[in-house]
């Protein structure tokens, strides 16, 4: 069974823009309008990127509904409704979809972790309750569990899980994954310094945190690997490295949320444990985003 793609390109982890008073829905309309005209491919909503770790299931939703009306059908927007708890995740991604969204994006579970059956039972059971594509997302420096190939392999047959988020960092893992896959898992890179090395493995694409600052150029990264100009992906590749190690220099998002406020989007406002980026990374962030023009 082939499934088409939740899309082709880049998706922005879209920073959800916050101060004191709770959710800034005037500077999020303003960074989705953005980018959407510098070309992006599609969004995600509250994801890690988006700090739903810290919002409350209200905000989480409020920005969803929010997300969607302003998007309007212009790109693909996939919610993330992810959780550690099953029956919280299925009450979510029912919310989303309730109000529009064309895809979900879903963690594995943190804390509690999970055995691989865990996983393959919770993933089927969300995926049963919802008549949207599923995006499985892997990030086990983050949660402590990952998605093993094999696993992935007896997910892929559910009509409803359609595509892979990885961010495991193991190309070998990546490689026997997509070789046991074959083509009824879209596969997207979810680390930005691995675009092309995942493209290169019949990846659709990647899940960005790099393209919250530069959305035209990280979608042109993937449309020129596409369209047969591998070189030129490859030098957009390692023209922005830097750049991208600098965005992971402290956990994610504190650093994008500093460059979106320095390039006028938001305020640097992000809420504990998370805080704002120290003065030496900082410094060394901003010098490369003046080398890029962004600032």
């Amino acid at each position: 069974m082939v499934k088409e793609p939740v899309f082709r390109g880049a998706a922005t982890a879209l920073i959800t823009p916050l101060n004191k008073n709770g959710v800034d829905f005037r500077s999020l309309g303003k960074l989705i309008d953005w980018q959407i005209e510098q070309g992006i491919d599609a969004l995600v909503i509250v994801g890690t990127t988006g700090e739903k770790s810290t919002l409350t299931s209200l905000e989480h939703l409020e920005v969803v509904r929010y997300a969607i009306e302003r998007a309007d059908h212009r790109v693909p927007i996939i919610v993330g409704t992810g959780s550690n708890d099953t029956a919280h995740a299925i009450n979510m991604s029912r919310e989303a979809v309730s109000m529009g969204a064309d895809a979900l994006l879903c963690v594995t579970p943190y804390y509690n972790k999970a055995t691989q059956n865990g996983l393959v039972t919770m993933y089927e059971t969300i995926a049963d309750s919802v008549d949207k594509p599923i995006i499985l997302y892997n990030v086990p420096s983050r949660t402590g569990v990952g998605i093993e190939p094999e696993t992935y392999a007896k997910l892929a047959d559910h009509p409803n899980i359609a595509g892979i988020k990885e961010a495991n960092g193991d190309i070998s893992k990546i490689v026997k994954t997509r070789a046991l896959v074959g083509d009824k898992l879209s596969l997207y890179s979810g680390n930005d310094d691995q675009i092309v090395p995942i493209l290169s493995m019949g990846g659709s694409g990647v899940i960005s945190v790099l393209s919250n600052l530069l959305p035209k150029q990280t979608s042109e990264m993937c449309h020129k690997f596409f369209e047969g100009d591998l070189e030129g992906a490859r030098e957009m590749q390692l023209k922005y490295l830097p750049l991208i190690n600098a965005l992971f220099s402290e956990v994610n998002p504190i650093p994008v949320k500093a460059a979106m406020a320095a390039m006028g989007f938001c305020e640097n406002y992000v809420r504990l444990p998370l805080t704002p980026m120290e003065e030496g990374h900082w410094e060394k962030l901003r010098a490369l985003m003046e080398e890029q023009g962004l600032l």
